[in-house]
């Protein structure tokens, strides 16, 4: 029997009520378990061999999305996130999301480019030439790197080449294409391009600099797509407003920044939570958002014949299940056990769904009772503790100081004060 991941009334729940809730849902063990509702489980030996110059760890909250339906199955979103209503925000847009048939994905192969900088060439065109002239040569030096991915049927598939003008003259780029599988591939495109170079200095004469990943990886993109009934979202006129606030981002990159940022609220903390590399997403991301010379907005909303919100992202997710934290950050492991995710390709549109999700969640709230009202009721929270309350008080305090719309720490003393004074 499938598991949903509607939970009535989650955020009201303890802490360790939730957590026995998704133990039960992706089968836990009780260690499992245990460990996420630690205050630190990565321990410092760990750590020190993660990176350099340790002297402690940082720990961010872990929190659930929850209400995702994607591709007709069900998935609670761990997010760590130190940002307020996040979690909140994407949950409960995915169950709105939810009663128009919940979110729709897609994806293209798991390939990474790696770049090859070939320069003081005496003619780049006929080095071009040259190069794909031994592309099978080329491929076959790249493939005796890793027999590991090949086997898996990864493996580089393809390059191509290309010539540009910078300030230093000319240049030869020749790109290998590498489909990574499971992994995020970096340390496997790396090798390969690093192998790969001798054999194209001597073809082309020229000298190789570079030879490196890209975090464009605009040959591995995700997609989702959503339908929201007009009812759900509020109204026709709350459906017309967001598609006008879409149009906006569309058009403008001081809106399209904030736009995008919103989206990449949700999917950097499940990256973040999975172990994977969040810089690379937002660097890709951010690219991929101005690859035709202007900054624009990675998602769509519009209102369909029907006067229904239609939703769609794409973006460049290069996203694994092995290598790096993934497999090494004791939590990381848990956070991918809860996912449920079997390759990284399902992955990766996962995340496209959650970055949909919240994008809707915060545009609905612009284009309806505004940005502030829920955001700051949640800030309130770290406000008051910030002044000092004790956690038996902070909800009190907060939910004053966003009733009376004063939501700063002198006003959270004033008001603890007033409280420890009554109960003298």
């Amino acid at each position: 029997m499938s598991k949903s991941s509607v939970i009535s009334g989650f955020y009201k729940l303890t802490p360790k009520e939730r957590l026995d809730i998704v133990k039960d849902f992706a089968s836990l063990t009780d260690d499992e378990a245990n460990l996420v509702g630690q205050s630190c489980a990565l321990t410092l030996d760990v750590a020190n061999h993660m990176v350099e110059n340790v002297i402690g760890v940082f720990p961010e909250p872990l929190g659930i999305g929850a209400n995702f339906l994607i591709n007709g199955k069900d998935y609670l979103i761990p997010m760590a996130t130190e940002e307020p209503s996040v979690i909140a925000a994407a949950s409960y847009a995915a169950k709105i999301i939810r009663e128009g048939g919940g979110f729709h994905t897609s994806s293209t192969a798991p390939v990474m480019i790696g770049q090859i900088q070939v320069v003081k060439l005496k003619d780049a065109n006929k080095a071009k030439a040259q190069v794909l002239a031994i592309k099978d040569a080329i491929l076959k030096k790249a493939n005796d790197q890793d027999s590991a991915l090949i086997h898996f049927g990864g493996g580089a598939k393809d390059l191509d080449a290309r010539v540009i003008n910078t300030t230093m003259g000319e240049m030869l780029i020749v790109e290998l294409y590498v489909d990574c599988r499971d992994a995020m591939g970096a340390n496997a495109v790396n090798t390969m391009v690093e192998a790969c170079s001798p054999l194209i200095e001597q073809t082309t004469g020229g000298r190789v600099c570079l030879r490196i990943l890209s975090n464009l990886a605009t040959k591995r993109l995700v997609r989702a797509t959503c339908t929201v009934p007009k009812e759900a979202v509020g109204g026709a006129d709350v459906v017309e407003g967001i598609a006008y606030a879409s149009a906006f981002a569309a058009a403008d990159p001081y809106r399209a920044a904030t736009h995008n940022k919103g989206a990449l609220n949700g999917i950097i903390a499940t990256v973040l939570a999975t172990g994977n590399d969040h810089r690379a997403i937002e660097a890709g991301a951010h690219a991929y958002a101005a690859i035709n010379g202007q900054y624009t907005s990675f998602s769509q909303w519009t209102q369909n014949a029907k006067g229904d919100l239609e939703g769609s992202i794409e973006l460049p997710m290069a996203v694994g299940l092995i290598g790096g934290a993934v497999r090494i950050h004791p939590i990381a492991k848990v956070c991918m056990k809860i996912l449920g995710v079997k390759s990284s390709t399902e992955l990766g549109e996962v995340l496209a769904a959650v970055g949909l999700a919240q994008n809707f969640a915060a545009l609905r709230a612009l284009s309806s009772e505004g940005i502030q009202r829920g955001h700051m009721s949640l800030h309130a929270r770290n406000v008051a503790l910030a002044a000092g309350a004790p956690t038996e008080l902070v909800e009190v305090i907060a939910e004053r100081m966003a009733k009376e719309r004063v939501i700063n720490v002198n006003r959270a003393i004033e008001i603890l004060t007033e409280l420890r004074n009554s109960k003298c």
